[in-house]
């Protein structure tokens, strides 16, 4: 597998987005998508509005099936597909037959997190009607060690007096703990951010995606964001791919960038070349016309 330039060769690759494109009907939203994710790096994938950033993120973790592409998790393939059917005839992305003797793979998103992938979303997505300590303790249950047999007679009682002490620490661990009885909601922006990311790890990811995590977020928000997503990437060893339109945190946190415009990628490399890089102020700035 091929790392990012800079990062030693020996670097296990955590994800590998390959040749992903989805199209939706006459719209190639993502288009031959690349991306290698090394193990432990913090990773940004960017872009204008529109790029295609969601839909990326969508296609790794089952709510989309792609189009076109393979996406491995540990060299283990976990989507894969290629243009069938109408949608061959309808295809306006590239390679077309590159996986079509490949076994198709499309994962739900709960089967994607069981591998040990997380994700929060642009729009934050708690449980409204549940309190703080339930949100996190939901996503608890999806590692329990129980079973029907148990449920019925109580034999889950140790295990569910476990969830409930990991659920109370990892809101002690993340200062939320004095709002465990508060329904999620009644939490003010930056916390129900920072609820939806303990949801999240409660789940014992190995990757964590974060669509957008400061968005709504005034500047001091963001930089305590921005210090506690480097703090839970030592703390749980995580791997961090994240959607980010705050440039300064982008540029403070992230090892490796890649850039995409209308679904495709753009430039790639570290912050200091990304910054510099003429595609990707056009792309955001926008080229002025010739008179």
């Amino acid at each position: 597998m091929n790392l990012p330039e800079g990062f030693p060769k020996d670097k296990k690759c955590t994800l590998a987005i390959e040749n992903v494109t989805m199209q939706f009907g006459g719209v190639v939203a993502v288009n031959n998508l690349t991306m290698h994710i090394p193990e432990g790096a913090i990773v940004a994938l960017i872009g204008p509005n529109g790029a295609g950033k969601t839909t990326a993120f969508n296609c790794i973790t089952g709510v989309y099936q792609p189009t076109n592409g393979k996406v491995s998790f540990y060299d283990d393939t976990i989507v894969c597909a290629h243009p069938t059917g109408k949608a061959a005839k309808n295809y306006k992305g590239w390679n077309a037959d590159l996986y079509k003797d490949e076994k198709e793979i499309n994962p739900t998103p709960d089967q994607i997190t069981k591998l040990g992938i997380a994700r929060t979303f642009q729009n934050i997505r708690l449980w409204k009607s549940m309190t703080v300590f339930d949100n996190v303790l939901i996503a608890k249950h999806m590692r329990a060690k129980q079973n029907v047999f148990s449920a019925t007679f109580r034999g889950n009682a140790k295990e569910e007096k476990r969830m409930r002490e990991e659920t109370m620490a990892l809101l002690k661990e993340q200062g939320l703990d004095k709002y465990k009885d508060e329904l999620a909601t009644s939490l003010p922006y930056g916390l129900q951010r920072r609820l939806e990311i303990a949801r999240a790890l409660a789940t014992d990811p190995k990757l964590l995606l974060l669509d957008e995590p400061a968005a709504g977020m005034n500047p001091q928000e963001t930089q305590e964001l921005a210090e506690f997503i480097k703090q839970i990437r030592e703390k749980y060893n995580l791997t961090i791919l994240l959607i980010e339109h705050h440039m300064d945190l982008v540029m403070g946190i992230a090892d490796y960038i890649y850039v995409i415009d209308f679904g495709s990628e753009i430039a790639q490399g570290v912050p200091a070349e990304i910054q510099s890089n003429q595609k990707v102020i056009d792309a955001y700035l926008g080229v002025a016309e010739d008179d």
